[in-house]
C-alpha cells in the first residue's frame, strides 16, 4: 500500500539563542508557524527489509543522514511492523533553507506509516520518536502556531491564529545550522553583541512571549470571539491580526546577527520585503530563506514580482492554522 502526505514548511516568528548547555545544544525560545508551501512524500511498504529513499534532487541525502531514513526504524518498532520501506520525496522546498523541510519530511513519513499499517502510535510516543530524531520534528506533530523551548524540541500549541499572506524568498544560498550555531559561539555571542548576559536575554524573550500571550487572552475575553478569528486590538478599536502584536514586542531572529554579515545579499532581500510593505520580515531559522508577512495577498504578489525582478526566487503563500494544517496533510 502506498500513502501520499503533504509535508508543510515552517517559519520562525522570532528566535532567541541562549547559552550552550552541557548536552551540546543551545537553549532556544521561538514561535514556529506552519505555512502552505510543502514537499510531497510517498511511502510504500513491501515485502522484505531495508529502507530506500528516492528523490530527483541531488542535494537530498539517501542514507542515514536523511531524517526520513532515521525515523523509519523507531516508527516501525512502535507499530510492531516489518517490511521494506520505500520513501519517495518530491522536493519543492529549499534544502538547508531554514524552512524545516527535512524535519517535516520525516514527520510525514511517520504519519504515512501509521496509515499504511492502519495503526496509531500514541501522541506521547510520536513526540518522543520525533524529538529523538531531530529538534524541529515535534512542531510538525502540532501544526499552526507553536511555542518552541528547550533546543526547539519542547513544543506547546499556541492559540490558533488567522492566516496571513506570506512571501518566501529563497536565495541560492545553503546555510548549515550547526555552522551558524558555531559562528554564534565563536563571536562570544550574545555577550559581544549585547550588553546583557545570555540568561538576561532569555528572560527578556520569555517576558515578551508571555506579554503577547497575555494580550491574546485579554482580547479573547474583551471581544468574546474565538482566537481563530481576527481580534480587536486593545485600545485600538479596530480589527487586527494578533500576529501584529507579536511583532510589536520587538522579537527578532538572533541568527541574523551572524548570518547577515557573511551573506550581505540577504540583508538586501529583507529590505526589499520591508519596502514592499511587509509588516514583518525575518530570516527563518538559520536561513537562507527570508519571509515577509503582508496585510493582503495583493501586496504579497507585488513583493514577489519585485524580488523576482531583482533576481531572487520568491513565492507567495499563506500561514496555516492548525485546523488547515491537518485538513490539508492528506488531501
Amino acid at each position: 500500500m502506498s500513502v501520499t502526505v503533504r509535508s508543510f514548511a515552517k517559519i520562525n516568528l522570532g528566535l532567541c539563542i541562549g547559552p550552550l548547555r552541557p548536552d551540546g545544544f543551545h537553549d532556544l525560545r521561538t514561535t514556529y508557524q506552519t505555512i502552505a508551501l510543502h514537499d510531497v512524500i510517498r511511502v510504500e511498504v513491501a515485502r522484505g527489509s531495508g529502507i530506500e529513499i528516492r528523490c530527483k534532487d541531488p542535494r537530498v541525502p539517501r542514507d542515514q543522514t536523511n531524517t526520513c531514513y532515521r525515523i523509519v526504524e523507531p516508527a516501525m518498532a512502535a507499530l510492531g511492523a516489518k517490511g521494506r520501506v520505500v520513501i519517495e520525496i518530491e522536493k519543492k522546498l529549499p534544502v538547508r533553507g531554514g524552512l524545516g523541510g527535512g524535519s517535516a519530511n520525516a514527520v510525514a513519513v511517520l504519519l504515512a506509516l501509521e496509515r499504511v499499517f492502519k495503526k496509531q502510535i500514541t501522541a506521547a510516543e510520536k513526540m518522543w520518536i520525533a524529538a529523538d530524531v531531530g529538534s524541529d520534528l515535534p512542531l510538525f506533530l502540532l501544526g499552526g502556531t507553536v511555542l518552541g523551548l528547550g533546543h526547539g524540541e519542547e513544543v506547546y500549541p499556541l492559540p490558533d491564529l488567522p492566516s496571513v499572506a506570506c512571501v518566501i524568498a529563497t536565495p541560492e544560498i545553503s546555510i548549515s545550522t550547526p555552522k551558524a550555531f558555531a559562528d554564534w559561539d565563536r563571536l562570544g555571542a550574545p555577550a559581544k553583541l549585547t550588553a546583557s548576559t545570555p540568561s538576561d536575554r532569555m528572560l527578556m524573550c520569555g517576558r515578551r512571549f508571555s506579554a503577547w500571550l497575555s494580550g491574546l487572552s485579554q482580547n479573547k475575553i474583551r471581544t468574546g470571539k474565538a482566537l481563530s478569528g481576527v481580534l480587536v486590538a486593545r485600545g485600538r478599536g479596530r480589527a487586527e491580526n494578533p500576529l501584529l502584536d507579536l511583532v510589536r514586542t520587538g522579537i527578532e531572529n538572533d541568527f541574523e546577527r551572524v548570518v547577515f554579515p557573511q551573506y550581505p545579499e540577504l540583508i538586501k532581500v529583507k529590505r526589499v520585503l520591508e519596502d514592499a510593505g511587509a509588516f514583518y520580515a525575518s530570516l527563518s531559522g538559520s536561513g537562507s530563506a527570508i519571509y515577509g508577512l503582508f496585510a493582503s495577498r495583493t501586496a504579497a504578489a507585488r513583493a514577489v514580482a519585485r524580488l523576482r525582478k531583482s533576481g531572487t526566487p520568491a513565492v507567495a503563500t499563506t500561514t496555516l492554522t492548525r485546523q488547515q494544517y491537518w485538513k490539508k496533510i492528506f488531501d
